[in-house]
């Protein structure tokens, strides 16, 4: 069992804090004009309930197993039955014939989403007895030289991209089946209370780039969807129609038919600008209809994955000297770099704005949750024991570029295949979604996610909170009925205050994991559009060691935590179990549109591949950084003056 220390305040907190608004407090803080009324209609959370003892429950909602094409292709032979075997905290079997098991123990929630794009297709076609495996398109498919498989899954992928399908192999009854087995199998493993299950896919979509050629290269529009309960008999899914927009409306014919369902983008940052575009897929300007469509069907997205991490970027925040975190840059499958604008959740959260400015409603007005995207059942949180993604193509240190290859103990004359300098190495032992609500059972856990009480984690099982209201002053920290007293009178992560002449405050709790490294810093991200522009600004609100914040710059000095290179050896003495504050924002306008959310970032310890490199007793990879500093980031709290 994990165990740590809280003190008396974040006990408080923990025991005795709401995790959803009021009927009163929403009156007081929503705005009621038209426009709002309809976005809150439409963002479909509850209301008028008093929900307010609350917990935080952790979980992954991007996994794959051998019914992906993906994920077979790769020698994945898991099934979602391991998915949650590996949730539950047993040991699976990893392609690469080790073992493997989840780092900080079991989960509080899970979903298995193989992509609904030929779901089951591929271990048919492997198959001997089955037909599929007589057609020309299995011949060569299977095996494990990188080369073919590596062709194999460019020729699936380019069907994938394109939503044309190989009519030889399209057995839609197949992908039915398989999909209905998925759902009996999410069904089977969910024990309210100790394990929340899902039944979900991934809907693959993918940008052509303008490519005459048949292969999977383009930006990433991909969507996880997940059912609360109940599930149809068929998905949609790429092979549908490879137009977003086209999803949103299946899933509002879902919706009305009883079976209520959300979707999750993610991994926008290689989405080459077009997840958060401000036009439609067709190239139309987005409008209030628009709006509230992806506002009702996406409430939250996917911030970090192995893939690296979308909340910003050095060339978006030249000021924020964390902004390069994980930064993964390639399109799919191809030495391409992603375009940066409109590829990543603080520019779009800004841009958000301004869009509800010109057409009344907020397309990107989001909650942020992390997952893994591990294609082999189990995700690698932990940076000392990181397995990768997609199966023996990366399962040891000297094909994902951590390693020289060929037992060689320097770098020099190495020249890497593309796959491991570009992709590989460059992915990371990410994440984690988190959420706040009162049990463990899907319509709790789902209906957290629908008003966006989530935060992101990098890994590490951080326990933030995060309020804003005008009632609060700095003395609500210590008070012992502070996490009641919060949802009273304000409200919280994914929340939205309406209009005042007084700066709003808000409060802000962060404790670390007892099996990650002590908390640095808290941070507060601010975000607005002014003068055709995105904007920024970024305050400390909390500092270890007894530090604080300098007034001029507002970032706390450094606390001088240390990695010892030699063994991976981090200070002992540095940093904190919890940090707390009360912010109020001292460059408020209260005519200004505004988004505020919580960074944490714990001191650095080392990356994934430094620790590879430490066990094979060679130099890390000149070309990788050789620490991080883990992180959560909650989902925002929103001014709206309107």
């Amino acid at each position: 069992m994990r165990k740590t220390i809280l003190s008396v305040s974040l006990l408080a907190l923990l025991a005795a804090c709401s995790n959803e608004e009021t009927a009163e407090t929403k009156t007081k803080a929503e705005p009621t004009n038209v426009g709002e009324a309809v976005t809150q209609t439409d963002d479909m959370s509850s209301s008028g309930s008093d929900q307010r003892v609350t917990n935080v429950y952790f979980g992954d909602l991007h996994i794959h197993t051998k019914n992906s094409f993906d994920a077979y292709i790769f020698n994945v032979r898991n099934t979602p039955d391991d998915v949650y075997r590996f949730a539950k905290g047993e040991t699976i079997r990893h392609p690469g014939d080790y073992d493997i098991s989840i780092w900080g123990g079991p989960l509080d929630f899970v979903a298995a989403t193989d992509h609904g794009a030929y779901m089951g297709i591929l271990p048919a076609m492997h198959d001997p007895d089955h037909p599929l495996s007589k057609v020309e398109l299995a011949q060569g498919m299977f095996g494990t030289d990188p080369e073919l498989v590596t062709a194999a899954f460019g020729k699936m992928g380019g069907s994938v991209r394109s939503g044309e399908p190989y009519p030889e192999i399209y057995d839609r009854e197949l992908i039915d089946s398989t999909w209905q087995s998925a759902i009996e199998t999410a069904d089977r493993h969910y024990e309210p209370g100790k394990l929340t299950t899902f039944a979900a896919y991934e809907y693959t979509a993918v940008t052509t780039q303008q490519r005459e050629d048949n292969s999977f290269i383009g930006g990433n529009l991909h969507r996880n969807v997940i059912f609360e309960n109940s599930a149809p008999d068929r998905l949609f899914a790429t092979l549908d129609s490879v137009n977003p927009e086209d999803l949103w409306d299946w899933m509002d014919t879902q919706r009305a038919s009883g079976n209520d369902v959300i979707a999750i983008p993610h991994n926008s940052n290689v989405s080459d600008g077009e997840m958060f575009d401000l036009k439609t897929f067709n190239g139309d300007p987005l409008t209030k209809e628009y709006a509230l469509q992806r506002l009702r069907n996406e409430p939250i997205v996917e911030m970090t994955q192995v893939k690296g991490t979308s909340e910003t970027h050095p060339s978006l925040s030249p000021n924020d000297e964390w902004a390069d975190f994980e930064i993964y840059e390639y399109l799919l499958s191809s030495p391409v770099k992603s375009k940066v604008q409109g590829s990543y959740t603080r520019e779009a959260l800004a841009n958000g704005l301004n869009i509800e400015r010109e057409v009344g409603i907020n397309p990107f007005k989001f909650g942020q949750i992390g997952a893994s995207d591990t294609h082999v059942a189990g995700g690698a949180f932990d940076e000392k024991d990181y397995w990768s993604k997609v199966g023996i193509l990366d399962a040891f240190p000297e094909v994902r570029g951590s390693v020289p290859p060929d037992g060689k103990k320097s770098w020099e004359g190495v020249e890497l295949p593309i796959h491991a300098d570009l992709w590989f190495s460059a992915w990371s032992a990410s994440g984690l979604a988190a959420v706040w609500a009162p049990e463990n059972t899907r319509e709790a856990i789902f209906d957290a996610m629908r008003r966006k009480e989530t935060y992101a984690t990098s890994g590490p099982r951080h326990k933030v909170r995060f309020f804003g209201g005008t009632e609060y002053d700095a003395s609500w920290v210590e008070r012992a009925d502070m996490g009641i007293a919060a949802y009273d009178n304000g409200v919280p992560m994914g929340g939205t205050l309406g209009r005042t002449d007084k700066a709003p405050g808000f409060l802000v709790w962060a404790l670390r994991d007892p099996l990650s490294a002590p908390l640095q810093r808290v941070q507060i991200v601010k975000v607005w559009h002014e003068g055709g522009k995105a904007r920024e600004a970024l305050y400390d609100v909390a500092c270890s060691d007894g530090l604080t914040p300098d007034p001029s710059t507002h970032l706390c000095p450094d606390n001088g935590a240390s990695v010892n290179l030699e063994d991976c050896s981090i200070s002992d003495d540095k940093g904190a179990p919890e940090l707390k504050a009360y912010w109020s924002d001292p460059d408020f306008d209260s005519s200004q549109s505004s988004a505020y959310y919580v960074r944490v970032l714990e001191n650095p310890t080392c990356r994934w591949s430094t620790w590879d490199a430490l066990r094979a007793g060679t130099p890390p990879n000149p070309k990788l950084k050789l620490t991080l500093q883990e992180r959560a980031w909650t989902s925002p709290i929103w001014y709206n003056p309107k």
